[in-house]
């Protein structure tokens, strides 16, 4: 065992230790960070418009602060990205992480001095959590890989610009800086298929010890390689042990990557974004990831079925359930109050306080009123897949309404991986997976209203040339599994097998 698998072991058992402490004190925990927040942002501009000098509880801060998204948000924003400081947090950001968004064109999400180490805190944690679990270390003498975007940033108005993992990037402590990959130079390759081509050529002669990314982008990763050499992964990287991956279920793809590795291989979930580092598995032995309570962000929660309501009932950590579909809002050390950020979560534990990201507030299905989610979905495909040995690349799912002749259906957009021997099967056992899952969607199948979903199979390589044509292929793009609408949908017309 070299020094540093010695000294990462360590290290793990402390950080596991000092996680415990706040874990088992999550209320706590939480009135902790939210007093901090409203003493520290009182005397910033939305602070002082929205009265933190007189917020005292809870109830005070629900009273005086909205609920909001990036919109809503954006007349505060637009000062900072100006220049102006003391606007949402005290001072001005180091960093603006710019993103995509569907109304709102880029976002400029403000990374500040207090938020910037939660982002590298959680990362590292998750993996010395694993660490301390395990007993396993040596992967840290190998070399490891995150498929991310380029690090390069630009300057808005004296703030650094880039995208979140570009920016994360900067991060990477200088023990581990040697086992790196890419090298700076291939990461910061801005066309992804170029890109993918260059860090095949620099780690198929590397030992691979730990490999991480979005699961599409990492299976088009393996698929060059296994192309390129002939050889399954585990062949290619025989001490490759670890996968870590964050931003989309891994659900829909464990089957193709298990292939492509040709072993089983332990993995780690994350739950980062721009606007924070939320959570991640911190246990190989219990489902979801563990919510940093500790990480300068306050969490609230709405239910799903009630946010589009005229006034729905937000709640804190202490009083959510098991199983039901939370919007989460967040408020942090960035400067983002009451901020619903899209994402819905589910909690599978409370003691530990553990969830599941099931999907976006704004990707789902309800033409009919089913409100059919992403975890859903996902795992109906899941399940299917289990039963009848098919292989997909990725899918997409939206609602028919006006179909040329019988019954509103739910289309199912289906890259194959290899032609399935039986669709009919294979879309017989997604339907009943899903209306298991789903009573609303069960009740309209058998009212008559719906006819079970269609399978619609898509060309190969037709959803990387559908992003690619929208110009998100790769970096932490992601495809939506479900829309309430046609607009992929007919997209795709031009990419159907």
């Amino acid at each position: 065992m070299s020094i540093k698998s010695f000294a990462a072991k360590l290290f793990a058992k402390k950080v596991a230790k000092d996680i415990k402490r706040w874990a088992t004190q999550p209320i706590k925990t939480q009135e902790k960070v939210f007093s901090e927040l409203i003493e520290k942002a009182k005397d910033t501009q939305f602070g002082k418009d929205h009265d933190f000098e007189n917020i005292n509880s809870y109830n005070d801060f629900i009273q005086r602060v909205p609920v909001r998204d990036y919109e809503s948000l954006r007349p505060y924003v637009d000062q900072v990205v100006e220049g102006a400081s003391d606007i949402l947090w005290p001072g001005k950001p180091l960093y603006f992480a710019k993103t995509s968004g569907t109304t709102s064109g880029a976002k400029y999400i403000p990374i500040t001095k207090e938020s910037m180490p939660t982002h590298i805190e959680g990362a590292r944690n998750a993996i010395l959590c694993y660490v301390a679990e395990t007993g396993k270390s040596d992967f840290v003498d190998r070399k490891m890989i995150f498929l991310q975007g380029s690090p390069e940033l630009t300057d808005k108005n004296g703030v650094n610009l880039g995208r979140l993992s570009g920016i994360v990037a900067h991060y990477v402590p200088g023990y581990l800086q040697k086992n790196r990959m890419p090298s700076w130079e291939t990461n910061c390759i801005e066309d992804w298929e170029q890109k993918v081509e260059a860090i095949i050529d620099e780690t198929l002669v590397e030992d691979m010890g730990i490999i991480s990314g979005i699961p599409p982008w990492v299976q088009m990763y393996f698929e060059r390689i296994v192309a390129r050499t002939g050889k399954e992964i585990k062949d290619v990287f025989p001490n490759f042990n670890l996968f870590i991956y964050g931003g989309v279920s891994f659900d829909p793809y464990k089957n193709i990557l298990k292939k492509l590795i040709g072993k089983e291989i332990p993995y780690i979930e994350l739950y980062p974004a721009s606007e924070g580092f939320f959570a991640y598995q911190d246990t190989q032995t219990e489902k979801g990831m563990l919510l940093q309570l500790n990480s300068g962000i306050f969490y609230e929660f709405i239910k799903a079925e009630n946010f589009f309501d005229d006034n729905p009932k937000r709640i804190s950590l202490k009083d959510v359930e098991t199983g039901i579909n939370y919007v989460m809002l967040v408020s942090t050390t960035a400067g983002l109050w009451s901020y619903n950020i899209g994402d819905t979560i589910q909690f599978v534990n409370t003691s530990p306080y553990r969830i599941i990201v099931s999907g976006r507030i704004k990707h789902f299905i309800s033409a009919f009123g089913e409100h059919v989610i992403g975890k859903e979905v996902d795992q109906a495909m899941e399940k299917a897949l289990a039963s009848t040995g098919d292989l997909i690349q990725e899918f997409t799912v939206a609602p028919q309404v006006n179909p040329d002749n019988g019954l509103p259906y739910h289309e199912w957009f289906i890259e194959f991986k290899e032609a399935s021997e039986n669709i009919e099967r294979l879309r017989n056992e997604i339907d009943q997976n899903l209306q298991i899952q789903n009573v609303y969607y069960k009740d309209l199948i058998e009212g008559k209203i719906l006819q079970p979903l269609k399978i619609t199979p898509v060309t190969a390589n037709g959803f990387t040339d559908y992003m690619k044509s929208i110009g998100k292929l790769g970096g932490q793009n992601k495809l939506p599994r479900l829309s309430n609408d046609r607009k992929i949908a007919d997209a795709l017309q031009n990419h159907l097998a």
